[in-house]
């Protein structure tokens, strides 16, 4: 367990980038088995990242955005509420508060663009985690890369 301190950021430049795809390898597809041509996608491209570094540049934790036509198809067509997506913090990091703190600024970067709510498709072992912090189940079971998710909303 780490004692150093991190930060949450937006990563904005190619190697913040790089970083967050690192940490989503080696949880998703390193330790949960999703298969690597389906971790990474379109979306991508459009999304908004966040990062969180330890003090000493160790990538801790990453997590995105999607918002307006990104995020229509995971919101049932709402462009007022974004999508949660690829929340991922390593091994290491866990049970730091890492994973909530993305949460977090995930949803204020939501905020920052006008969103009232944000979705996310949680896999059922971390809903417990996501009500914690707010979030509402709804919806049927349904598999994702072959793990068990459940849709759940946060209005902010």
């Amino acid at each position: 367990m780490s004692t150093h301190a991190y930060a949450v950021r937006v990563a904005e430049d190619p190697a913040d980038r790089e970083a967050c795809f690192t940490v989503r390898k080696e949880v998703f597809v390193g330790e949960q088995g999703v298969p690597e041509d389906i971790e990474y996608d379109a979306y991508d491209a459009v999304a908004v990242h966040l990062l969180a570094v330890r003090e000493d540049g160790v990538p801790l934790g990453t997590g995105r955005l999607l918002y307006g036509e990104a995020a229509a198809g995971k919101t049932g067509g709402d462009l007022t509420v974004g999508s949660l997506g690829r929340l991922a913090v390593t091994q290491a990091a866990r049970g730091l508060g890492v994973g909530a703190a993305l949460v977090r600024a995930v949803e204020d970067a939501a905020r920052a663009r006008g969103l009232v709510a944000v979705d996310l498709h949680a896999q059922t072992h971390a809903l417990g985690f996501y009500e914690r912090l707010g979030y509402v189940a709804y919806g049927p079971e349904f598999p994702d890369a072959g793990i068990p998710h459940r849709a759940m909303r946060r209005v902010l």
